[in-house]
């Protein structure tokens, strides 16, 4: 017995040492080489570098039969075991692929007299037109393949072809003429910045709000002062009139929101829970529901009656600056400092969409009042979006300043407020600047203090109201003498609208 134990243990000792072997020799690279690639995985990597880069493109019976007998070749090599040859092989056609995409994108630079346009392509149907030369795709039919459900052409084999090129046609879109805005009427009343402002829906009088920790009362078509609240104890960031009760609600650095009753003109409702200042509010039109967002990050949803938070929409990572809100989904949109804008489900208190494509932080936004998209303004450009998914449709480009505050009116003006005191105002379809003011600081006042915090419409879209750096209240009009021929539309500026399309 003993014998045949000592027969047996060296022949496993020797078997561990031959499977540790065997596990170094499989595992452990060679010196100075990295570890060989299995030859399937790389025929594998380049069938799917072929269909992800050339997807829409369909390769001549040349390419396609070259690139079979490659692939044979390889697979009869790694049957012989031809390891070194392969992968030569493999390196080389990724190699050529690389060059044709190079050649590819070489194609932009062709020059005018050698392209035509194809009039059969209507700007309806597709938003990309392919130029072409008739001579080399009489020669090469075979390597041209139109697929008009994906409105695309596709070329097989631009090294060949040497004449086709990708030409997006450009929308030119005629902007509609608007009188300009002239100053009406300059109100002096506030001692502090003038940072709110909103309009009564029955458009008899205006509010603002100011860092003097005051809300003001102003007549519309006077402009005298009528009433002043205090209660505040910080300077005030936005004020709203709601138009289905007789209450005005605002908000301010102090971290409250308050609610005013405009009958007994008094403060008849706090809204506590927000841990930092509060800088935007925004009033659902049909129910009893407002929206509040600050320093915390947070938007906190309440009910005005019972005064009790309903939701908490977390998610943004940096200061609210703006809230809007509508009667259709998405109901509440919120923009911060973090660029990005968050569109939130009020019913289930979700975010159902964000929206990342600025660069800068969001301090204003506007729904339109008839179309169902909005605009988001920041310093890098003014986007215009489609709800309900939040879709991105276009740029309104060359307010190149901190825009504090939009407002948008029912004849499609388009009206911009910056922090260094500039006006534009454009028109809404074509994206085209009509006018460019550059608010005048009061006497008394230092040149920095121009700066515009916050702008609207009236009802009657005839009146616009800003609030200033220099503690006033500006009213503009529309000039009632401007005609299309003493104000013409410039057609620099259109060619420059249109190219953010």
């Amino acid at each position: 017995m003993t014998e045949e134990l000592g027969t047996l243990y060296p022949t496993l000792e020797s078997n561990c040492e031959d499977l540790v072997l065997s596990s170094k020799k499989l595992f452990q690279a060679q010196q100075g080489k990295g570890v060989p690639e299995f030859y399937e995985t790389l025929k594998l990597k380049i069938n799917t570098k072929v269909n992800y880069e050339y997807s829409n493109v369909t390769k001549s019976n040349e390419l396609a039969d070259s690139l079979h007998q490659d692939f044979e070749n390889i697979q009869t090599e790694i049957k012989d075991q031809k390891k070194p040859e392969n992968k030569r092989q493999i390196d080389k056609i990724i190699e050529d692929y690389q060059k044709d995409k190079q050649k590819e994108t070489k194609l932009s630079k062709l020059p005018q007299q050698f392209l035509k346009f194809d009039e059969k392509t209507s700007a309806t149907q597709t938003t990309n037109t392919y130029i072409q030369n008739e001579k080399q795709i009489a020669q090469n039919k075979s390597l041209v393949a139109v697929k008009p459900n994906e409105h695309q052409l596709s070329v097989i084999e631009p090294a060949r072809l040497g004449t086709v090129m990708v030409q997006k046609i450009k929308k030119i879109i005629k902007p509609e003429w608007h009188a300009p805005w002239k100053l009406m009427r300059v109100i002096s009343g506030h001692h502090g910045w003038v940072r709110c402002i909103a309009v009564d829906p029955g458009n008899q009088f205006f509010v603002t709000g100011s860092s003097d920790r005051t809300i003001k009362f102003w007549d519309l078509a006077t402009g005298n002062l009528k009433l002043t609240f205090t209660g505040h104890i910080s300077t005030i960031r936005s004020v709203i009139v709601s138009a289905r009760h007789p209450y005005l609600f605002s908000c301010a650095e102090d971290k409250t929101v308050k609610c005013w009753d405009l009958e007994q003109n008094k403060m008849i409702r706090d809204y506590h829970g927000h841990l930092s200042g509060v800088y935007s509010l925004a009033l659902h039109p049909t129910l009893d529901v407002l929206v509040s967002g600050g320093r915390d990050s947070v938007c906190r949803v309440w009910d005005i009656r019972a005064r009790q938070q309903i939701h908490v929409l977390e998610g943004h990572t940096n200061t609210i600056d703006s809230i809007i809100c509508q009667e259709f989904e998405p109901q509440i949109v919120s923009g911060s400092q973090d660029s990005m804008i968050k569109l939130w489900d009020m019913t289930s208190g979700k975010c159902i969409s964000t929206l990342t494509n600025h660069k800068k932080s969001v301090r204003a936004m506007a729904f339109h009042p008839l179309e169902y998209t909005f605009c988001s303004a920041a310093s890098d450009n003014l986007k215009v979006w489609k709800c309900p998914e939040g879709t991105f449709l276009r740029n309104i480009s060359g307010h190149n300043a901190m825009i504090n505050s939009i407002a948008i009116n029912r004849n499609n003006v388009l009206a911009s407020a910056a922090d260094n005191g500039s006006l534009y105002f454009w028109d809404w379809k074509s994206g085209y600047n009509f006018q460019q003011i550059n608010t005048i600081a009061q006497p008394g006042s230092i040149a920095a203090e121009n700066g515009i915090f916050c702008c609207t419409f009236d009802q009657s879209q005839m009146r616009f109201l800003t609030g200033e750096c220099d503690k006033s209240i500006k009213m503009y009009k529309e000039d009632e003498t401007a005609t299309p021929e003493t104000h013409p539309i410039d057609d620099i500026r259109i060619e420059y609208a249109n190219q953010n399309y």
